[in-house]
């Protein structure tokens, strides 16, 4: 199969997550409204290093980039075989792998520029004191990072339609990201949560998003996201195999 032909399915996936307005609004929108909202009020704080708004950007940024891949790859699936997409792909002359591979690569575009409108907010709000490297280095981990979660949004997407998708979706990512401390830190958080949050992917992908930006330990989190990965590409070939057509 061309580069060519797999460069129409990502251009015609791009223009599909703009037309999906669910979609669009919970994992684009919503993530950075929220973080304009919280940095807006606590991004100045600091204890001497790095400011909270620049922090934030690790956090939410994860809450973000999870809520792009989450979101976009299953929703999508869903709705093309809620149209018989299974069926028309056991005929089509483009692999099934082709298109699923370019609904995962066309969320990568959306996530990034979560980041990066996290990132001149919190520049335009006066709350931003890390380098560029450092911020490179942090959309590079978020995006790359946020992978596993499209095989998990896959695998819900061959099984259900596309509202509850949506629903079941959401359902997993705003308790965990609570939970991970996502949206507040987990020092301020009851100790429950802490004791869960090192259980979950969200949580793991947000500390190696902040050791790019105060240093830290990272092979715990990069081993937790490459165990979540091989889970979840296991739920979605099976998902795939049992899909409703």
């Amino acid at each position: 199969m061309s580069a060519g032909v797999f460069g129409v399915e990502v251009a015609d996936e791009l223009r599909g997550i703009v037309r999906e307005p669910a979609a669009l609004f919970f994992s684009i929108v919503m993530p950075v409204a929220f973080f304009a909202l919280f940095v807006s009020l606590f991004g100045k704080f600091g204890d001497g290093g790095l400011s909270a708004g620049t922090t934030m950007i690790a956090t939410f940024g994860a809450f973000g980039v999870i809520s792009v891949v989450l979101m976009n790859p299953g929703l999508g699936v869903a709705s093309d075989r809620e149209r018989g997409w299974l069926r028309s792909k056991q005929v089509s002359a483009v692999p099934i792998g082709v298109t699923l591979a370019a609904k995962v690569v066309a969320s990568l575009p959306y996530a990034a520029g979560v980041i990066i409108a996290m990132t001149v907010t919190a520049a335009l709000t006066g709350a931003l004191n890390a380098p560029l490297p450092a911020l490179l280095r942090v959309l590079v981990v978020l995006v790359v990072g946020a992978l596993p979660f499209a095989l998990l949004s896959l695998a819900v997407g061959f099984q259900v339609g596309a509202g509850a998708g949506a629903a079941l979706l959401n359902a997993v990512l705003i308790p965990t990201s609570v939970v991970s401390g996502l949206w507040m830190p987990l020092d301020i958080m009851p100790a429950f949560f802490r004791d869960v949050a090192v259980f979950l992917p969200n949580f793991h992908l947000s500390e190696l998003a902040r050791a790019q930006l105060a240093g830290g330990p990272v092979l715990t989190h990069v081993l937790v996201l490459l165990g979540f990965a091989i889970v979840a590409a296991v739920l979605a070939a099976v998902s795939y195999r049992h899909a409703r057509s």
